[in-house]
């Protein structure tokens, strides 16, 4: 019996990767000269970083409940699957808010938001993307250690 362990092609991951360092790298721009008040600048940039933070955490809670469905066992609790729904929505909302009510051009306004949802696209395929490296990992463990046992 031939066990096929899944594997992205190198060319994905990278083009994973490099996807992410182009969203990374607009945002850190579009931030970086951002006009107005550097109130307005360290919202957006603290808004950034707890967007990319949660997208990351909700990729893992979504993965980790699938696993768990497919294994027959509960995954975590409710108020943490609350907590980071929650989480990731008034993220995504303040950031929102914050970047529809500065009062900077609306071309400036639309190449934020544009790089900010890039980003968060991003992050959520590089979460599923190390994660599924990870899992083959693991399988190659394991079926190498079965062997050993085996043999």
């Amino acid at each position: 019996m031939k066990i096929v362990i899944h594997r992205d092609s190198n060319a994905w991951q990278m083009q994973v990767w490099i996807s992410f360092a182009i969203a990374v790298f607009m945002c850190g721009v579009g931030l970086a000269y951002l006009p107005g008040k550097d109130l307005d600048r360290v919202f957006m940039v603290m808004g950034y970083f707890f967007c990319l933070t949660t997208a990351f955490v909700l990729a893992k809670l979504v993965r980790d409940a699938e696993k768990a469905r497919i294994e027959g066992r509960v995954a975590d609790t409710p108020m943490f699957k609350y907590v980071v729904w929650t989480g990731f929505f008034i993220s995504m909302a303040l950031t929102a808010w914050g970047l529809l009510r500065m009062e900077v051009n609306e071309t400036y306004k639309a190449f934020l938001g544009v790089s900010w949802l890039y980003l968060i696209t991003c992050a959520f395929t590089l979460a599923k993307t190390l994660r599924d490296r990870h899992e083959a990992d693991l399988s190659k463990t394991r079926l190498a250690e079965l062997g050993a046992e085996t043999n």
